[in-house]
């Protein structure tokens, strides 16, 4: 089984390297963020042509998420449930030939001295509850998506100049690490110790993917049952070179599932 996730930034302007992506590496799950659409706008008719099915939950111009496989996903749902804001466009579930996958767009948070930072501390907290509630760290569980935190100074290019921002700072990576010990394991780390792998190189510099300034803000991550099984983990640059691309690019992890 090959699962891929990817920040699209707008997943009508990254038709064409989407559909290209799915040609040439066919995964059997993708799951993407930051789509910016709402549900009738939504492109599914070019993937249904292309091959795959798609269940999606969109609003315009912001957040977004869509999970793409190349056969049926069950028990499909969106958002969080515990009374709080769901956030459907936030984080979309189902089950893929008995591997459950979650697919969250953490959010950003802006600024430590805003309200918004805040909420990003209590959804990783509200998300570690939503995996205790719903699943066992004994079962085959993904969670994928752009989960805006670094976890360690290896997952960004300059740590030192870094440290604070939202995406990296001692807070949020143990907001983060919070939900990992629930029984998850980094796959691209396992497969992949090595520092200088980035998922994310923002536009504002110019050469960004040529000089390395990066970030590893997306994951894919794996409950031990599964993560065991895993074989390969990649980041693909390639889409990031393009012309018109998203800031993000494509991360995939292949898996040894009877």
């Amino acid at each position: 089984m090959k699962v891929a996730t990817f920040n699209a930034n707008s997943i009508r302007a990254r038709m064409p390297i989407l559909l290209d992506w799915l040609a040439k590496h066919q995964p059997d799950v993708l799951c993407v963020q930051e789509t910016k659409v709402p549900d009738d706008s939504f492109p599914a008719g070019d993937f249904e042509q292309a091959g795959y099915q798609v269940v999606f939950k969109g609003e315009k111009s912001y957040n977004g998420v869509a999970i793409i496989s190349s056969g049926e996903l069950k028990d499909v749902s969106y958002g969080l449930d515990d009374g709080g804001p769901r956030d459907e466009t936030r984080l979309v579930r189902g089950t893929y030939e008995g591997v459950h996958i979650v697919n969250t767009y953490v959010p950003q948070g802006r600024d430590v001295k805003l309200p918004v930072y805040k909420y990003k501390l209590e959804w990783f907290s509200r998300l570690a509850k939503f995996f205790q509630k719903h699943y066992a760290s004994k079962e085959k569980v993904l969670w994928c998506g752009d989960l805006n935190v670094a976890p360690t100074d290896i997952d960004v290019h300059d740590p030192k100049r870094l440290l604070g921002h939202v995406c990296f700072n001692p807070e949020v990576q143990a907001a983060f690490q919070s939900v990992v010990e629930w029984g998850f394991v980094d796959v691209f780390r396992k497969h992949h110790p090595e520092s200088g792998q980035y998922t994310f190189f923002d536009y504002r510099s110019r050469n960004a993917v040529k000089e390395g300034k990066g970030w590893r803000v997306d994951h894919i991550l794996a409950t031990r049952p599964l993560a065991n099984r895993s074989t390969d983990a990649l980041i693909d640059l390639d889409p990031r070179r393009l012309p018109k691309s998203s800031d993000h690019t494509f991360l995939a992890a292949e898996f040894d599932v009877p």
